[in-house]
């Protein structure tokens, strides 16, 4: 009887000593033994550790997105306002080394003020417009790359920042919806006129070769071929049925019908 309480006892005490985790698919795990960070990565799968003297902390190292919203300094000193998505991932081999320098806040610690840095940065050097056309996909590279130039040794990579949402000054949104429908009234202008000049090239094209066609035809028209056609006239009027009154000079008949002989 005594050995079977000291087996149930050491048992408890056994799994008092001891406690597991599992580190999941897309974490990592960094063990805190006696206060120190153990150098080396935890990863994934079921982990067996002593509570009492080791604590197993998860990071994430899948895509994780933050949100926030911030103002926009531009280059005419305008503040514009936007949604900013920053996508970033944590290195697993330097999880260790971010909590042992930036603990588990390091998103609060590090990664927003070189963002608003970031993006104070390469905003101010954009005219409030380009935020609100094709040059925003510039600044997001801009402000990426910026952000990884402080980054990237501390065990971080920024895959993206997306600027969405952007809501500018009302007075310039109404500068530029201005702008904008003068440069659609424009092209329809452009569009009108270059069709109107389409059509005079078109009349003066048929004009030229009417032209061209009668010169051909009058420069044809020869003494010899007239007499020809005269005679061929005779001799289809000869033929004729009706009655009629040819008068001619030799050269050009003249026809009188029936109706005029009366």
């Amino acid at each position: 009887m005594k050995s079977f309480h000291y087996l149930v006892f050491t048992l408890i005490l056994a799994g008092s000593l001891s406690s597991c985790t599992v580190i999941r698919q897309g974490e990592v795990g960094v063990r805190r033994k006696l206060g120190k960070i153990q150098p080396a990565p935890v990863n994934e799968g079921l982990k067996v550790f002593n509570p009492l003297m080791t604590r197993v902390i998860k990071i994430p190292t899948r895509t994780m997105n933050i949100e926030v919203r911030s103002p926009l300094p531009s280059k005419e000193g305008l503040t514009v306002q936007s949604d900013v998505s920053i996508l970033y991932r944590v290195i697993g081999k330097d999880a260790p080394q971010i909590i042992e320098k930036l603990g588990q806040n390091y998103e609060q610690v590090v990664i927003l003020p070189v963002f608003r840095s970031a993006v104070a940065d390469v905003s101010s050097r954009f005219y409030a417009k380009d935020m609100h056309t094709g040059q925003r996909a510039a600044i997001e590279v801009a402000i990426k790359d910026q952000m990884m130039t402080q980054l990237k040794d501390r065990g971080f990579v920024v895959e993206a920042v997306l600027l969405k949402s952007i809501v500018l000054p009302a007075g310039l949104a109404k500068a530029i919806e201005d702008k904008l429908e003068a440069e659609q009234d424009a092209q329809r202008m452009q569009f009108i006129l270059d069709k109107e000049r389409q059509e005079a090239q078109r009349r003066l094209i048929e004009a030229e070769g009417i032209r061209d066609a009668q010169k051909i035809i009058n420069e044809g028209l020869t003494p010899m071929l007239i007499q020809f056609k005269s005679i061929e006239a005779f001799n289809k009027l000869s033929t004729s049925p009706n009655s009629k009154v040819i008068i001619t000079n030799g050269n050009t008949p003249m026809l009188i019908g029936p109706d005029k002989l009366q």
